[in-house]
């Protein structure tokens, strides 16, 4: 089935729903216009739809393999690779002082999407290699950023993000790697790490390792945990890979899905490596890179998603099977014209756009928390970023999981055979939910943290630029949009009911037992919100006479569709946020001896 990036869609959303162009003011991004914007997004389409694309299904049936400490990625990486290095799109939403392109994050985002929907197993790589980036921008010495940087943003190097241990899990507190101290002011770290994403490959010249390791007297928990560096080949004098350090892939793990990414067991034996930051300062920076890949793995499920979708379309316009009502033409007719086969299609585009437009208006957030000329709005954008943060993560991945499951359904029976390729998407989207910190971890973040930070002030100006939206609906000339406003208006409601009760329960199992619910609805919302703003857009496009009529009116009958079917879902919602923890049942009736 041939890719095609959704450039039409991901342009509105960029410039309509998330307004990148806004970021223009701040001054930050000199070089940012709609012509540059244009022609980044048609390069990186092409990139995706002719390279990345027809690996994807060989890089599944193919997998990785590891002999003697070496990982072979499938036919075709390595090259794609060396055509992503030569493309400069690693450095693109990086500094130019570093060696980046100097552009916003959400751009970066953008061109991450089409590349993780053209081939997820792929994009990981790069993917955490932004994380990397991130982190040695805040937290690394003059020295690391002279050596590493300038090769990291150029993509000739890739980055890893190794934190889980066996025994730990997602309680990095536990962890066990130990970082000895060594004459010269770099460290001996031994220990062993699983689930690493490309921890070992054949594809970049030299590969970094961000380790988490517990230094010696450092107390328990996460409060005695730094971040080292430790490179797989100790650079020379030039700069230049030079000896083999002693860390190493000792095993790739067997997965449901991602199988063109090598996911490796890492092996540390008194490797040497360099503190990022300052010693027992791991948390912090480790943080740094982990809200970048979340948001990021928000942006995986969208492209996940979006190429189910595509999929489910291209073959739901070419099966044929029965009698659909009101179809032209004798029987059978094309199953698209069956009124639950294009329910299930309506569903995967809308919640896919939603999702699309939540991690867009989060990336702004970011770029506008950094860049803002007055300390009032770059505090503004901050508590937004990361208010939405969790919820992309969580609630677009859970929407890459459901709307590739659909993508299956479409499809019926051949959806449950592998050849049709519809089930390589559902078994690569299923661990998006899973890494970067489950979505139930998410949720407790959502509702412990970032609803009271700032005493709920995030939550309340994001409710103020809601109920904005809906008077915008309902004083529209379109006789469709005070519709989405009689939708959006009881969820928006909801969701306000919702959070003041999850701020002011005074038992905490209580709140936990509705967080994941809460964050659900948080995401319907304000993906539903964020379609009404599309909307909005699109009839001043209409009434201007800007740009393609039909697709302006397209993007108003997605918000009409999912304001009927998801949005009324939101009322409902608050008896099962508010159940409490004593609803949960008991151990004899889960079964528990």
């Amino acid at each position: 089935m041939t890719f095609r990036a959704p450039v039409q869609d991901i342009r509105f959303a960029l410039d309509e729903i998330a307004a990148m162009d806004g970021l223009k003011a701040s001054g930050a991004f000199p070089e940012l216009s709609e012509d540059l914007t244009t022609a980044i997004l048609d390069e990186a389409a092409k990139f995706a739809n002719d390279v990345l694309a027809p690996l994807n299904r060989t890089g599944d049936q193919q997998g990785c393999t590891l002999k003697d400490g070496v990982v072979t990625t499938p036919k075709g990486f390595k090259d794609a690779y060396a055509k992503y290095v030569e493309g400069g799109w690693q450095g693109l939403q990086f500094p130019a002082e570093a060696g980046g392109m100097g552009l916003p994050r959400v751009l970066g985002m953008a061109v991450m999407e089409m590349m993780q929907s053209a081939n997820m197993a792929f994009s990981l790589g790069p993917m955490l290699t932004n994380s990397a980036i991130e982190a040695l921008l805040v937290n690394g010495t003059d020295e690391q950023k002279a050596l590493y940087l300038p090769r990291i943003i150029t993509g000739e190097w890739s980055s890893t993000m190794q934190l889980t241990e066996p025994q730990a899990g997602s309680d990095v507190g536990l962890l066990k790697t130990k970082a000895e101290p060594n004459d010269d002011g770099s460290w001996s770290i031994t220990g062993q790490k699983i689930y690493i994403t490309w921890g070992e490959h054949d594809c970049a010249e030299n590969i970094i390792h961000p380790v988490l390791a517990r230094t010696p007297g450092a107390p328990d928990g996460t409060k005695g945990i730094s971040l080292f560096l430790i490179p797989k080949f100790l650079p020379d004098a030039e700069g230049n890979p030079g000896e083999r350090n002693s860390i190493q892939a000792i095993g790739l793990e067997h997965k449901m899905g991602i199988h063109g990414s090598p996911t490796c067991v890492m092996e540390m034996d008194k490797a040497k490596g360099w503190l990022i930051g300052p010693e027992l300062g791991g948390m912090a920076a480790m943080f740094i890179m982990m809200n970048s890949a979340r948001l990021a793995v928000g942006v995986q499920g969208v492209g996940i998603a979006e190429r189910a979708y595509q999929h489910a379309l291209a073959y739901a316009q070419e099966r044929r099977q029965g009698r659909a009502p009101d179809a032209d033409g004798p029987a059978p007719h094309p199953i698209i014209e069956h009124p639950d086969v294009r329910r299930m299609l309506a569903t995967m585009k809308a919640k896919t756009e939603a999702a699309r437009a939540i991690c867009y208006l989060c990336a702004v957030s970011a770029d506008e928390a950094e860049h803002e000329e007055s300390e009032e709005d770059r505090a503004f954008a901050k508590r937004r970023e990361e208010f939405l943060t969790p919820i992309a993560k969580a609630w677009a991945t859970d929407v890459g999981v459901e709307v590739s499951s659909l993508g299956i359904q479409v499809h019926g029976g051949m959806g449950f055979i592998e050849e049709t390729g519809a089930a390589q998407h559902y078994r690569d989207a299923r661990i998006a939910p899973i890494y970067e910190g489950t979505n139930g971890i998410q949720a407790i973040d959502l509702i412990g943290r970032k609803l009271s930070m700032g005493g709920g002030a995030a939550l309340k100006e994001l409710l103020e630029d809601i109920r904005q939206t809906v008077e915008d609906c309902a004083t529209s000339s379109n006789p469709e949009l005070p519709e989405l406003a009689k939708r959006l208006k009881p969820a928006a409601d909801a969701f306000e009911t919702a959070a003041k009760w999850l701020m002011t329960c005074e038992d905490r199992a209580d709140a936990l037992s509705g967080a994941t619910e809460f964050l659900a609805l948080s995401g319907d919302v304000i993906g539903g919100w964020l379609l009404c703003i599309g909307a909005v857009a699109a009839q001043r496009r209409l009434k201007e006479g800007q740009g393609d009529e039909d697709y302006a009116e397209s993007r108003i009958e997605i918000a009409r569709f999912y304001a009927e079917t998801v949005l009324t879902q939101a009322p409902g919602k608050l008896d099962s946020i508010r159940v409490g923890y004593e609803c949960l049942p008991d151990d004899l009736a889960l079964g528990i001896n």
